[in-house]
């Protein structure tokens, strides 16, 4: 059968709209796959960080990069959120016991130059498994302060812990001393936003403290402000339906430079493992001092009898990451929001 000129300039168009229609239809379904990096929903990090994960991966370059099993995106009622998430068990730094997967700044100050570092995010997951009788059992540094000089300590730290079976877990924060002499004194002071502070244990390994009524439930959105300016940190928290705490600490000028100075917290808490050092006057004045964020996991699996205050005794799985994350061997913590910059000034600086 022969078509006519009109037909066969009829089934012309007719094929080509088809294959146009095909062809936009391919388009959009690109646009909707498209990767989000967590460069897209933190931007500083373009130039200003490094990040360690918890298989010992370092990524040099943030920039539209990603871990699938560490560092990445995640969505929550259209809302993106950057991943961090760590083992109990995995590769560590050389001063630490534990694994982390975590930003650290470039960008190095002192304490009277300072600097200023926000986050806000929502902890979803911390180990199930640990001693309770030990203070870093079920707990996740989610912001710190790292010094860069000396003995290398953390004038802060950011926790939240959680102990298991319970709905509601603290938020505080830790201030540990730039120690006097050699390193082996060394302590940590805590101090309660929500809920408890550090030195609140279970009395037996799987025996639990009452559980905070103003604590902080897995999953809930809290955010903190770190204000470092004349050598003084201010800190500000704030989470909705609960009040807001602030808090200021010198970093030049030491609380705990003679033994009569030393809080009975620290003698309670660290007299098992003989820690009762005391600190350098001037504390951290003139070290190089550095932000790190994300998931610093504090629970490790390393026996409670040789360090009862941070050998946690979790299960491990042998390092095997996949078994880790299959059972709750693993911390997890979101951040949709943060900044850094330079320290400003309130009045109470000096």
């Amino acid at each position: 059968m022969q078509l006519s000129s009109k037909s066969l300039l009829l089934i012309s168009i007719s094929l080509f709209l088809i294959n146009c229609g095909h062809r936009t239809k391919k388009t959009t379904t690109v646009a909707k796959d498209t990767v989000k990096y967590p460069s897209d929903v933190i931007p500083f990090m373009d130039g200003w960080c490094s990040m360690l994960c918890g298989d010992g991966t370092r990524l040099e370059n943030l920039e539209n990069s990603e871990h699938k099993n560490f560092f990445y995106v995640s969505s929550d009622d259209e809302t993106d959120w950057v991943v961090f998430k760590a083992p109990n068990s995995g590769v560590t730094t050389r001063t630490s016991s534990n694994t982390r997967t975590e930003l650290r700044n470039q960008t190095y100050w002192t304490p009277k130059e300072g600097g200023k570092l926000t986050g806000k995010l929502k902890v979803m997951h911390v180990s199930t498994s640990g001693d309770a009788r030990v203070a870093a059992s079920y707990a996740v540094v989610v912001g710190q302060i790292h010094s860069k000089d000396g003995h290398e300590n953390e004038p802060l730290k950011i926790f939240y812990k959680k102990f298991p079976g319970h709905k509601k877990g603290s938020v505080f924060w830790n201030y540990e001393i730039n120690t006097k002499g050699d390193n082996s004194g060394r302590w940590d002071f805590s101090t309660a936003v929500w809920g408890n502070d550090m030195s609140v244990i279970g009395t037996g390994p799987n025996s639990f403290p009452e559980e905070p009524k103003d604590g902080i439930k897995l999953g809930e959105e809290f955010s903190y402000e770190i204000n470092v300016y004349g050598g003084m940190m201010h800190l500000t928290f704030i989470s909705e339906g609960h009040d807001t705490k602030t808090f200021s600490k010198s970093l030049i000028k030491s609380d705990f430079s003679n033994k009569q100075s030393i809080p009975q917290q620290i003698l309670t808490l660290y007299a098992p493992i003989g820690r009762d050092g005391i600190e350098k006057e001037e504390a951290y004045a003139e070290e190089l001092q550095t932000f790190m964020q994300g998931a610093y996991n504090q629970t490790n699996g390393k026996d409670p009898e040789e360090n009862i205050v941070w050998s946690t005794g979790a299960e491990t799985y042998n390092g095997d990451i996949t078994k880790q994350y299959a059972n709750g061997s693993y911390t997890e913590v979101w951040f949709k929001e943060a900044s850094i910059g330079v320290g400003t000034k309130l009045d109470m600086d000096y």
